[in-house]
């Protein structure tokens, strides 16, 4: 377990996490080359399908230089696939629209709402079962969020909230603290959960702003991180999660089950293992959502079964994930 202060190592001197976010990746010929593949012409994807590359050059940095087969590169580089139409691969996966309930909410499952609080993330995943989303129409965090408070404040069953994205933490520490100042006035929310893929991709975002912000709260807090392979994880994410945890944040982890990238039990063995070791648990597997685009990593029930059977003799039960897959209109995620 990573136990070293993260307090000592939160300097004046630390980069600016929007500097970074600025200076991500968003071409696929610089990513190449910057993935050690310059020469691999075959590589570079015609188009990106509509889905913009975004990717934080820290991130490629713990890419396997001159691998094609990168795990990390695979989550993240256009490919020719995406322009694929299968059968049941839709533009709206898991329903999200038909659960609105109000300006960027959406409400699934008894006693929680979640907020889509961005529509902007630091990465761009090629799998993303929001990347048809109509962000434009439906972020919470517009007018201060006051259209989805009334929607929480007049709702006395959610005792939870959900924020997600997008991702909830490229918005500015202080766009947060509107949220939290106007959740004091909400006493049956006790928990707020939040779904953020930024520690891992940019860790630099936990900064000591939002660690105050954060250990400020009278809130029972949940950060569910969402890493796919134990590759992910360098000192920058250690230190990234000991700060959650030392401003008082539970960290779980749930990983989507991809073709080419985890879908063996050495890896998510490791994947387990490693992200433990950084105080995270893991929480979910999910089998693939199936939004269009995204079909090239889709693994078959009958192999992502088997590889949980595994883990569970390979490794202890907390460090093995449910196996869930999303299913619109379902009352909580369908165990496998």
């Amino acid at each position: 377990m990573i136990t070293a202060s993260p307090t000592a190592r939160l300097s004046p001197a630390a980069a600016d996490w929007r500097e970074l976010w600025r200076d991500a990746i968003t071409n696929a010929a610089e990513l190449l080359q910057a993935a050690g593949l310059g020469h691999r012409a075959d590589l570079l994807p015609v188009d990106d399908a509509g889905f913009a590359l975004r990717v934080p050059r820290g991130f490629v940095a713990r890419m396997r230089q001159g691998d094609p087969a990168d795990p990390l590169l695979l989550q993240v580089l256009p490919r020719a696939a995406e322009h694929d139409q299968v059968e049941g691969f839709t533009t709206d996966a898991v329903g999200d629209l038909p659960a609105k309930a109000g300006q960027g909410v959406l409400h699934k499952y008894s006693g929680r709402a979640l907020l889509v609080a961005s529509g902007s993330c630091a990465i761009n995943c090629r799998y993303c079962f929001r990347r048809h989303f109509p962000y434009g129409d439906e972020i919470a965090a517009a007018g201060q969020w006051r259209k989805a408070l009334d929607h929480v404040r007049q709702d006395p069953t959610i005792t939870e909230l959900i924020l997600s994205g997008g991702d909830p933490l490229s918005l500015a520490t202080a766009k947060l603290e509107e949220l939290t100042q106007g959740l004091q006035e909400i006493p049956h929310v006790v928990r707020l959960r939040i779904h953020t893929r930024l520690p891992v991709v940019l860790p630099e975002r936990v900064d000591r702003a939002l660690m105050d912000w954060m250990a400020q709260l009278p809130l029972q807090k949940v950060v569910v991180l969402h890493a796919n392979h134990a590759n992910e994880f360098d000192a920058s994410v250690d230190e990234a999660c000991a700060r959650l945890r030392e401003a008082g944040a539970t960290l779980l982890n749930q990983a989507v089950l991809l073709r080419g990238v985890n879908d063996n039990a050495d890896a998510l063995a490791a994947l387990s293992e490693r992200m433990f070791a950084a105080g995270v648990l893991p929480y979910y597997l999910h089998q693939l959502d199936r939004v269009r685009g995204a079909a090239h990593f889709e693994v078959d029930d009958s192999r992502a079964l088997a590889l949980v059977e595994e883990l569970r003799q390979r490794l202890p039960g907390y460090l093995v994930p449910k196996l869930v897959r999303e299913v619109a209109g379902e009352a909580s995620k369908t165990p496998l």
